[in-house]
């Protein structure tokens, strides 16, 4: 575009349908255009200046405006302004956003031609005015001056434009909008990931989320923006965080690797600083599903484990398999649960969370201990991640272990025992405690603490279970009573159970039973550890050349 006024002075803008990639430039040819221009502009004053000490005048002087924000279409109102003598521009809802950062620009606040007798006009109070009836625009106005936005910052920030269009953004958006469909209400079960809330949502709310669709083709940075503004001017975290959710499950599906980089590290930013109850736990595993092939930054990936972590007790088994990154030999990936683990610990000090991640985790290593290629090292972290209020009884965690014990079968018996050090053997089920005491695929000194724990657990119970009482004389014969010794090897103490002198409840007489058919097993493992104790130097001297004989001649556990 080609502008003469008066002939012998040429101002030249890019064509307004250049590419908004290219550097918006106008040049000005003198003399008469920068006399135009610099009555109202101190920047085109001051470079005119400059030019005439620095060079000598020459009739096709140029001055060249790089980065002129609004391109050739704002640098237009801006001549048009100055050769009008300050007036002969509207400005409108269309163009108020270029036009004040133009002016600013151009440091058209305080004219340079303004005196004590005469102001001359200034182009940045006329935009002014304009921009302060925004809240007033239409809602398509509103929507238009946020993607001028994009293309006008920093200047945009500086001159307060874009507060002014947030503020417009949240006065609007606080009216619903009835019968505009809402995007919650058509959200494909075939979606990269499902847009959805942990908060269930009233329909005030679903009708406040009609401006999700206007506001959905800003670039990534822009809805960044956009979202911590609103957050800062107290707009609703549950209705930000939707919109955000709305946004990737819209603009994920066919972009290329870097914008979905960019998108992805825009949501998890904003969703970063929102409240913890208005983030779907569900969405945050889709995020991290899609953000699994892409390289986000080291930051953005430590903000979305650290959100999950704190979430974690809302996860599912099937948000934990995630599957392990590529070229590692291993099904899952347990690093990434670790990580989830330890997040959680930071914040998870809640009995009931606690409970429910512990419940989650013990699914979690029935899931992984199949896994031939997880290594010890890692079971074993996976086992003793959690303190021990974390689980009320260990048959689950138990069980895995067994698993892991039958996939991996060249373990040795110190392997063994570090992986056993997760299980509290007092929190074990009499059913399995008996059945670790016969499982061959556990070292002895499982089995011999596991019982020698369970029978600690058992005199406790007996000996606070209250004083005793004859259930109907005359008093049993002494035919009918029994007792054993210690399984730590302490024959001092004795436990004597008078069973027919017992007023015992229901819970009392299911210990009984198990006393009746624990006993035997238990004096039979005083002897095998009695045994041990004595054969134990003739095992380190046969280790090479007899550990097999020696070996054998240990006695076998009960069956």
């Amino acid at each position: 575009m080609w502008m003469a006024k008066p002939s012998s002075s040429l101002i030249r803008c890019p064509p307004a349908s250049s590419s908004s990639s290219s550097p918006n430039f106008a040049r000005l040819t003198c003399s008469s255009s920068k006399d135009a221009l610099a009555p109202f502009s101190r920047r085109i004053k001051s470079l005119s200046e400059e030019e005439l000490v620095g060079a000598a005048a020459s009739p096709r002087r140029r001055l060249v405006l790089r980065g002129f924000p609004g391109g050739a279409e704002a640098f237009e109102l801006v001549a048009r302004f100055c050769y009008g003598g300050g007036g002969g521009v509207t400005v409108t809802a269309a163009n108020a956003c270029a036009v004040r950062c133009a002016a600013q620009y151009m440091e058209m606040a305080d004219s340079p031609a303004a005196t004590a007798a005469s102001t001359a006009p200034s182009l940045v109070k006329v935009a002014d005015k304009a921009l302060e009836d925004m809240p007033h625009w239409p809602w398509h106005c509103v929507v238009d001056a946020v993607k001028q936005c994009q293309s006008l910052f920093p200047l945009a920030e500086s001159t307060g434009v874009f507060d002014k269009v947030v503020g417009a953004l949240l006065a609007q958006m606080a009216i619903p909008a009835p019968g505009d469909a809402t995007p919650t209400s058509s959200s494909p079960e075939s979606s990269a990931f499902r847009f959805s809330c942990d908060t269930k949502c009233s329909s005030l709310s679903l009708r406040r989320t009609w401006w999700f669709e206007d506001l959905v083709v800003l670039s990534p940075g822009m809805v960044e923006r956009v979202a911590k503004a609103l957050l800062a001017r107290g707009a609703d975290h549950g209705i930000v965080a939707r919109f955000l959710f709305y946004y990737l499950k819209c603009r994920i599906a066919g972009a290329g690797a870097e914008d979905k980089k960019a998108m992805l590290e825009a949501a998890i930013t904003v969703i970063a600083d929102l409240d913890r109850s208005s983030v779907s736990c569900k969405g945050l595993f889709g995020i991290l599903r899609i953000a699994s092939p892409v390289k986000l930054a080291a930051g953005c990936q430590e903000m979305l484990v650290a959100m999950i972590g704190r979430k974690l007790d809302h996860a599912t088994l099937d948000n934990l398999l995630v599957q392990a990154p590529s070229g590692t030999s291993s099904l899952y990936d347990v690093s990434l649960v670790l990580r989830f683990l330890e997040a959680f610990l930071r914040h998870g000090d809640e009995p009931g969370r606690l409970k429910k991640v512990g419940e989650l985790m013990d699914l979690y290593l029935a899931e992984v201990a199949p896994d031939p290629s997880l290594r010890p090292a890692r079971f074993v972290e996976l086992a003793t991640a959690l303190p021990a209020a974390a689980r009320d009884c260990h048959d689950a965690l138990y069980r895995a272990i067994d698993v892991y014990f039958q996939v991996h079968g060249r373990l040795t018996d110190d392997e063994k025992m570090k992986i056993c050090k997760g299980i509290n053997y007092e929190k074990l089920s009499p059913e399995c405690c008996k059945h670790l005491a016969t499982n061959s695929g556990f070292p002895t000194r499982a089995a011999v603490q596991a019982l020698a724990s369970q029978h600690t657990v058992l005199k406790g119970i007996i000996r606070h279970s209250g004083p005793l009482k004859p259930a109907s004389p005359p008093p049993p014969p002494a035919a009918h009573r029994e007792s054993y010794d210690d399984a730590d090897g302490d024959s001092n103490g004795q436990v004597v159970l008078y069973a027919s002198r017992l007023e015992l409840t229901l819970e009392n007489q299911n210990l009984k039973s198990l006393l009746d058919s624990m006993h035997w097993r238990v004096m039979e493992l005083e002897k095998v550890c009695s045994r041990m104790k004595t054969q134990m130097t003739k095992m380190k001297a046969s280790r090479r050349g007899g550990g097999a004989a020696a070996a054998r001649s240990l006695p076998r556990m009960c069956s």
